[in-house]
């Protein structure tokens, strides 16, 4: 992994993954990754069906991204309150408690480095767990 990305790199990335999640946009959500970069996700297991929750390589960054915009349910949406870098982490947290109601609580890491994400991370919290996992 190379040195430390600027804050602008950092930021960059933030808004372009939440613009790209908003819109449901795959091409510019992989235009975000490294060619060689994972996801882990509990969500991996369950929409991949796959005994691991690990994604690696944008062929397969490709797949699981598109089912995730398409099973998007109405609980996941993108309240946050800033986001949190050392320059090579990038991470922050969609609390369950919005201003709008409840919503999925997720925290996301993402490892950054030559301005793409090499690791990308996604920690579930008891609500988001309860509204796509646990239902079936």
């Amino acid at each position: 992994m190379s040195s430390e990305t600027s804050r602008d790199d950092i930021e960059r990335i933030y808004r372009l993954w939440d613009d790209a999640l908003g819109s449901r946009d795959l091409d510019a959500a992989l235009s975000l990754y490294a060619d060689d970069a994972s996801i882990e996700s509990p969500l991996v297991q369950h929409l991949l069906n796959t005994s691991e929750g690990i994604v690696q390589g944008k062929d397969d960054l490709r797949s699981f991204i598109a089912k995730v915009f398409q099973t998007n349910p109405p609980q996941r949406k993108r309240f946050k309150q800033g986001l949190f870098t050392d320059g090579r982490v990038l991470t922050w947290e969609y609390p369950r408690l919005s201003p709008h109601g409840d919503q999925m609580d997720l925290v996301e890491i993402m490892e950054i480095a030559d301005g793409r994400i090499k690791r990308h991370r996604v920690y579930w919290g008891w609500y988001a767990l309860q509204t796509q996992i646990l239902k079936g």
